[in-house]
């Protein structure tokens, strides 16, 4: 298994883990849309990143909504594995439009898994979300019952799921369903709170804060996702498995763990708390120790001061973002 296909590749997670997929000797063919939900400058930054990393990278700006587009990368390329990390984000922005959701989320899961049984590509990973837990007690399990969405987010996140099953079911594609928890670090989407904090708080803004902050949060570092992703790659049949710190926190620790690092007082918004958020998350990844032998490594201190640490090396070309 030489060449993986990466979709979302410009993406947070999707452009760390093609940059782990070089480091460790893999070809990869990414395929990114480009979208604007946030400002697209960013994904342009971490292209040029991968870029650097190798000559060899075959980029493709295509929508996996779109079959004839999916359909030219797999003529183009003998795909060994695809990692499917191309999805519309956000639980609150989903309320708004779950139109859009609903093609990219779904749709173009179902075009993906198309293209990979007519060219016999073996292994297929969905990135899915600990959203799907909706209010289940904690800590979550892959076992948990999740036909509760709170919000078409998770929703679609749960049809993509289903999807792929039909698909190992009937035509023996081995498939792994990561669930990520809040995932956080350098070059984030700037639509996350971490990195909304950051921003607001260096240039003396007010941040937004949902409810009374003491919310908690599995944050997990993009690094360890990025490796937990990687390892999803193995033969395994049909598994879920959770990835997240197994450590959750609350909101107003986070924000002082900045605070720190920035060396400057938070001005905090108090909004109302939207009713698609739940009020904590918390992996249960006992499965993921066991059959992937993963564990995150990074703790939520260290990986802030990374955070912290990279907002101000590229300070100057991050408050030049839209939004």
């Amino acid at each position: 298994m030489r060449t993986i296909a990466v979709t979302g590749c410009a993406g947070f997670i999707g452009w760390k883990v093609s940059e782990k997929l070089f480091e460790n000797g893999y070809s990869v063919v990414g395929i990114d849309n480009m979208n604007d939900y946030y400002d697209p400058k960013l994904k342009e930054w971490r292209l040029r990143q991968l870029r650097v990393k190798t000559p060899n990278f075959n980029f493709y700006q295509c929508d996996i909504g779109d079959f004839k587009s999916v359909k030219t990368v797999f003529a183009n390329h003998k795909i060994d594995a695809v990692i499917n990390l191309a999805a519309r984000a956000g639980v609150r922005a989903s309320v708004e439009d779950p139109w859009i959701y609903l093609d990219t989320n779904v749709k173009g899961t179902l075009n993906l898994l198309e293209c990979c049984k007519n060219s016999d590509t073996k292994k297929f990973i969905l990135a899915s979300t600990s959203s799907i837990y909706g209010l289940n007690a904690m800590p979550f399990k892959e076992t948990d019952n999740t036909d509760h969405p709170l919000a078409p987010y998770s929703a679609t996140k749960k049809g993509a799921e289903a999807i792929c099953h039909s698909y190992h079911y009937l035509s023996g594609i081995d498939i792994s369903i990561p669930r990520y928890f809040t995932v956080y670090g350098p070059a984030g989407r700037p639509d996350m709170s971490i990195f909304r904090f950051i921003k607001n708080i260096d240039n003396g803004k007010p941040i937004p804060v949902f409810g009374d902050g003491k919310q908690t949060r599995d944050f997990t570092y993009i690094d360890d996702i990025a490796d937990g992703t990687i390892k999803c790659l193995e033969p395994f049949g049909y598994e879920i498995f959770n990835l997240g710190s197994d450590s959750p926190v609350e909101l107003m620790y986070v924000i002082n763990l900045i605070e720190q690092r920035l060396g400057k007082k938070a001005e905090i918004e108090w909004l109302p708390i939207h009713p698609a958020d739940v009020l904590a998350t918390w992996a249960d990844i006992g499965k993921s120790k066991d059959k992937l032998g993963w564990k995150p490594t990074v703790s939520i201190e260290e990986g802030v001061q990374n955070t912290v640490d990279w907002y101000l090396k590229n300070r100057e070309f991050l408050h030049k973002l839209k939004g």
